[in-house]
């Protein structure tokens, strides 16, 4: 029996991942063999370490048509809520990392992020635009509790009027409310809180480490009672699994403060779609089948199609029945009733840049 198939047999608590696949890059991997002697014992609490990396380089840039956003800033790679699903898993085969434990167990912490992101808004060729704070790992996962590195950058975010944008699925981000309602208060500020369900135990299985279902919508509560432009990401929406949800995940999130609200149908790109297949064997065998069948018919009949226009949504009568619903739900609870308002890029100055007038 190959390891991967035995460690099937047992989930990890509080972690998403059920096995270390080898990554794409990987030109050997081992596998362990059961002799019958019953000697082989998984560690069921693997426990998470961090390294301490210095960056040249902060910001990502990308010009995905699918995307609202240019450049991204990301303190942290690799993420501990363990979301099965995640689409940032494959970014970890880049450190000759598994996309599976490794990528929530194996984090890569970046110590001179602030300096960095210092240097680069003081570079007289910098030009200002929105940047996405966390878009390839979770700002405020657990491991953001002890370094602060996301509170420290959001500080020179704001010292700096540059303006920025948040998707998390974290609690941790009433820690830094301060900080955020200040810059909200410039219209520099605007925040995306994830939902996946209402159900506490799919919660658990599905996203581990994550805030839980109330936390979320208590903080939905708080940024919009403090002034912060906050909506909520449905994200990612598994049929047979989660999407039954749609209405009231739009409904809980409209009534605790959202305005605005978006939707991406599960995604599945290289080492995420074994990933997660396993996964569904685990703890949803008798659905496995189901879910899957409804996902290749609305990717082109794979498991994904990366084409721009076709990742985010899908295509084909499921996809575009879940379209449809969506719309008409947020309609009926007053979400998307008017774009989010585009945040300044006109304030940003260095705050110790001195101007002369002569």
């Amino acid at each position: 029996m190959s390891d991967p198939d035995w460690l099937l047999a047992q989930a990890h608590p509080h972690r998403g991942a059920l096995n270390n696949l080898p990554n794409r890059f990987a030109k050997h991997h081992s596998e362990r063999e059961d002799d019958g002697w019953q000697l082989l014992v998984a560690d069921s609490h693997p426990h998470t370490q961090v390294q301490q990396e210095r960056v040249k380089t902060i910001l990502s840039h990308n010009d995905s048509p699918d995307l609202p956003f240019h450049t991204t800033l990301n303190p942290y790679r690799g993420c501990e809520h363990g979301c099965i699903y995640c689409f940032a898993r494959p970014s970890h085969a880049y450190w000759d990392l598994s996309p599976g434990l490794d990528f929530e167990t194996r984090l890569i912490a970046k110590s001179n992020a602030v300096e960095v992101l210092k240097n680069t808004l003081q570079d007289p060729k910098y030009q200002v635009e929105p940047l996405a704070l966390g878009a390839n790992t979770d700002a405020y996962q657990p491991l953001e509790s002890r370094l602060q590195t996301t509170r420290q950058l959001l500080e020179v975010l704001l010292d700096y009027r540059h303006p920025v944008g948040l998707v998390t699925k974290g609690a941790l981000i009433l820690r830094d409310l301060s900080l955020w309602q200040a810059l909200a208060a410039q219209e520099l500020a605007s925040v995306r809180i994830s939902l996946t369900t209402l159900d506490e135990d799919l919660r658990q299985r599905l996203e581990p480490r994550a805030a839980t279902v109330s936390a979320r919508l208590k903080v939905i509560e708080r940024l919009s009672q403090a002034g912060v432009p906050v909506g909520v990401m449905l994200a990612p929406v598994i049929p047979a699994l989660n999407e039954h949800e749609l209405e009231q995940l739009l409904a809980a999130a409209a009534n605790a403060g959202a305005k605005w609200a978006g939707y991406i149908l599960l995604r599945l790109p290289l080492e995420v779609a074994p990933l997660f297949r396993d996964w569904l064997q685990q703890h949803y065998p008798q659905r496995a089948q189901h879910v899957m069948s409804l996902v290749q018919q609305s990717r082109d009949g794979k498991d994904y199609d990366a084409r721009f226009g076709q990742r985010m949504r899908g295509q084909g009568k499921f996809a575009e029945l879940l379209a449809q619903r969506f719309r008409l739900a947020c309609k009926r609870y007053g979400l998307n009733e008017q774009a989010a308002p585009p945040l300044r890029t006109d304030l940003f100055q260095p705050p110790n840049q001195q101007f002369s007038l002569f």
